[in-house]
């Protein structure tokens, strides 16, 4: 086990070297408030974070990244373009027997600059790959922006496009989704019952006839969602030459140049992939001007889809060659979070993390 004050020592080396880079040192709460967190990511973040009721400020969570108070804090009183720098530790639950820790040190880097989101991307990440570059690790990117804008032009409902959107993060409910939305898989028997039975009466009729009210949901609720399933149902199948496209996006795996290649190839079909597309080829430009070799840069449009749910563009991350050990830094941009927090105001913002742990760890093997 690498000793703390080697793992501290390390950090704190981390953080100079971002504040030499042009980043504002930043301080972030440890208790953070659930709701905040609950709106962002849902109730699956109570699976991965740490709770606590305070009997005046309601439920709290130790805080399970910077990313949320960082935001918070720059669209509160931050100045334009800004960048931050911050370490301290960050806590998780592991919900089976792993050697993962409950608590670990993070030191991160953030930059908020409207200017070329492109240029800021390929900052950060040629900033981490210098860092990490004795380390021998593997890095890996991807694009949420490619996969969002091809769910976004779907042929299909608002109401189906929002829910392919809000499980991206989760590979097989999204994945059995879009099957159920294009006719790919078969309707479950108890959901068909289901149907049937909501069409027979109106909602108001079958509520009263149910009986006694059990759990929180009012009639009103239950109104308002017999309407969604029902008019879900007569909602026209995804065509196959769009669902097989939008497949055909999701196993893009390759060096960056020929990811590119299969992506704009892909716009023949998904031509409203087209933007986000461009934009991820003109970040290569950038990372080829930052002096990184992207001949063998590994892309997937997949790339990190089960992290936590505020990426909405460019993703990259860096591995050690055991494949035991998590991402020794990973990172990305996330612009709608900025809108999210802003309280109407919203600014392009990408950054990323190092575990200097894990660094400590590679650093001390022979």
């Amino acid at each position: 086990m690498t000793p703390k004050a080697t793992i501290r020592a390390e950090a704190e080396a981390l953080f100079a070297a971002f504040q030499a880079a042009g980043a504002l040192p930043v301080d972030a709460d440890i208790l953070l408030p659930a709701e905040t967190l609950l709106d962002l990511y849902g109730e699956d973040i109570r699976a991965r974070a740490y709770t606590t009721h305070d009997p005046l400020r309601g439920e709290m969570m130790l805080r399970p990244d910077f990313t949320v108070p960082v935001v918070q804090a720059h669209m509160t009183h931050g100045a334009e373009p800004a960048r931050y720098t911050y370490i301290g530790e960050v806590f998780r639950r592991q919900d089976s027997v792993t050697t993962r820790p409950n608590e670990y040190l993070q030191v991160g880097y953030e930059v908020f600059d409207r200017t070329a989101p492109e240029a800021a991307d390929a900052e950060v990440f040629a900033l981490f790959a210098g860092l990490l570059a004795r380390l021998g690790l593997r890095p890996a990117t991807g694009d949420f922006g490619i996969l969002m804008a091809a769910v976004r032009g779907l042929s299909t409902t608002p109401r189906r496009k929002a829910a392919l959107l809000r499980h991206v993060w989760r590979p097989r409910r999204f994945h059995a989704l879009l099957d159920r939305f294009a006719g790919r898989s078969p309707v479950l028997a108890a959901r068909t019952t289901l149907l049937e039975r909501l069409a027979t009466d109106t909602p108001e009729v079958l509520i009263a006839a149910a009986g006694q009210f059990v759990g929180l949901r009012s009639a009103e609720d239950i109104a308002t969602r017999t309407t969604a399933l029902l008019d879900d149902a007569a909602a026209p199948l995804i065509g196959a030459d769009e669902a097989d496209a939008l497949d055909l996006l999701l196993s893009v795996a390759a060096p960056l140049p020929q990811a590119i290649t299969l992506l704009t190839d892909l716009t023949r079909r998904l031509p409203w992939i087209a933007a986000a597309v461009d934009t991820c080829a003109r970040r290569t430009t950038a990372l080829q001007a930052r002096g990184i070799d992207v001949a063998d840069l590994a892309f997937a449009t997949t790339h990190m889809q089960s992290t936590l749910e505020y990426y909405d563009g460019f993703v990259f991350s860096f591995h050690a060659a055991d494949p035991a050990l998590p991402a020794v830094a990973s990172g990305g941009r996330y612009d709608a979070l900025t809108a999210v927090l802003g309280q109407g105001r919203s600014i392009p913002a990408v950054g990323g993390v190092i575990r200097p742990g894990l660094v400590a760890q590679l650093r001390g093997q022979p």
